[in-house]
């Protein structure tokens, strides 16, 4: 008999959200599609399966490999689940992380009211 798993526990135990209610919460937002398909929480997955949903600021997409027998450990993921977010994608989340790092110098403290100004000012026009 071929197994299956709900797709909101399946996301939660091999660590693409948190907790399995984020997962639930994504599900019914019509945020995650399963096959192309609007999926809720209690859909049940099948291996081969496709699972693509929106987690800003880039589109994910992964292929189902196998089930686990509880929530796995970040090193084991690989063997449930084949990553096949383009590569493009993954460069935007990289250029977010970018322009959200600021770099300060130790023991200069935090910055003033106005420092924070022309952070917020800079950044706005790097994004630009």
């Amino acid at each position: 008999m071929e197994e299956s798993r709900r797709i909101d526990k399946w996301l939660w135990e091999v660590r693409v959200f948190k907790t399995r209610n984020q997962a639930s919460v994504a599900c019914r937002s019509g945020k995650l599609r399963l096959n192309d398909q609007i999926v809720k929480p209690s859909r049940e997955l099948h291996q081969g399966d496709i699972i693509q949903f929106h987690q800003a600021p880039m589109t994910r997409l992964f292929k189902v490999l196998d089930f686990p027998k509880s929530r796995v450990g970040a090193g084991l993921v690989a063997d449930f689940m084949e990553e096949l977010t383009s590569e493009e994608e993954l460069q935007k989340l990289k250029r977010m992380k970018e322009i959200n790092h600021e770099y300060r110098e130790k023991g200069i403290g935090r910055p003033t009211k106005r420092e924070r100004r022309e952070i917020d000012e800079l950044k706005k026009r790097w994004k630009e």
